[in-house]
């Protein structure tokens, strides 16, 4: 009844490649914080999970590793670095009563 347009595998690749660039971000993140015993560590496996398996659908259609799987996958390892540095070196509250002191 109704015609459906086939989607593109190129745009399903480049829709895993970005999740899984957003899974290990948010893996990278989380190890900091199961570190630092802030989280389970099963949160760590369950984005770590989902990173692989979004980053081995990449190479799913043609079932050979190109160019765009390497490169997703070295930017997910550069996101996962990423993620843990930020994590690491959370921004100090700044002190705004010395420049603005509380009328009490």
């Amino acid at each position: 009844m109704f015609r459906m347009m086939p989607v593109s595998f190129e745009f399903l690749r480049g829709v895993l490649a970005l999740l899984s660039l957003l899974f290990a971000f948010q893996a990278g993140r989380t190890l900091v914080a199961v570190r630092r015993g802030k989280l389970p560590q099963s949160r760590l496996i369950v984005w770590v999970v989902r990173a692989v398996v979004c980053g081995l659908g990449v190479i799913f259609p043609m079932r050979e590793i190109d160019r765009v799987a390497l490169g997703v996958w070295i930017l997910a390892a550069l996101a996962f670095l990423a993620g843990m540095r930020m994590a690491a070196r959370q921004k100090k509250e700044e002190e705004l009563h010395i420049i603005f002191p509380d009328d009490e």
